[in-house]
């Protein structure tokens, strides 16, 4: 264990069943990352998610559908029993139109906190490419330093010069930029 982080699990800790003690360590890490991103959302933005997660649920679509159902059956006179408040609807109507603005404003709130989140986890993937990316160019000099040490000829010759060129991630976003615009 590490002292530093008693929390954290060594790599060689036993994973569960099927999964590396890396690959465990890693999910581990990836949900406590969440959960503090979680806690550390203003009470607004918590709200705000929690209001559009109702408002996606099916609970939500049942209440409307009682909700309206019972405005609109009392409002056209077919229960005797209660006088029509809105015979015309446009209260029914005003009241639908102003929940709509607000919930779309909420899922707006959601889907940009969402959308932040995302581009944190595109540029962490980004950066574990790039450093992959590295790290086999480096492996395929060493395999091509080794192979010409051993004299072992290889079907790839002719492409090692290429592969153990690094990648400039601005040429390539360039590129694909240009590309873009083209189209």
């Amino acid at each position: 264990m590490n002292d530093d982080h008693p929390e954290r699990k060594s790599p060689t800790t036993p994973a569960a069943e099927g999964l590396t003690p890396a690959l465990t360590r890693n999910i581990e890490a990836i949900m406590q990352r969440r959960r503090q991103s979680q806690n550390a959302a203003s009470a607004q933005e918590r709200s705000a998610a929690l209001i559009s997660k109702f408002a996606g649920s099916m609970m939500f679509v049942y209440i409307h559908i009682v909700f309206y159902g019972v405005w609109i059956i009392a409002n056209v006179g077919l229960l005797p029993q209660v006088p029509p408040w809105d015979p015309s609807l446009v209260i029914l109507a005003m009241e639908a139109s102003v929940e709509a603005i607000f919930l779309s404003t909420f899922v707006l709130i959601n889907q940009n906190r969402m959308a932040v989140q995302d581009n944190i986890r595109a540029d962490l993937d980004l950066q574990i490419s790039l450093l992959n990316e590295h790290e086999t160019t480096r492996l395929i000099a060493m395999v091509e330093a080794i192979a010409k040490k051993l004299e072992v000829p290889t079907e790839a010759d002719h492409e090692v010069e290429e592969l153990k060129k690094d990648i400039a991630p601005e040429a390539v976003l360039d590129r694909i930029q240009a590309e873009g615009e083209d189209n």
